[in-house]
């Protein structure tokens, strides 16, 4: 997916997959490097044009796989490879 991508709210998947694939692919592109945070859900929120709760959902999809990790009280980091 493309990293620039803006989620397209009439396409076939939901935008939480949408969102997942363009922060996997922000991450493949080095935007965030390993072991540094990436934008808090609020941000994702405010840049997407996204609910909280898919937020939530794509960066939860994306610590499943093992890409990233999440410190309680303090944000989701890009996991070392």
């Amino acid at each position: 997916m493309d990293p620039d991508a803006k989620i397209d709210f009439e396409a076939s998947l939901y935008p939480y997959q949408q969102l997942a694939g363009i922060l996997r692919a922000r991450v493949a592109r080095g935007d965030w490097k390993p072991g540094k945070i990436i934008p808090s859900e609020s941000r994702l929120v405010q840049e997407y044009g996204i609910s909280r709760d898919t937020a939530r959902r794509a960066i939860r999809v994306l610590v499943e796989e093992g890409l990233l990790f999440t410190v309680p009280q303090r944000g989701t980091f890009v996991r070392e490879r």
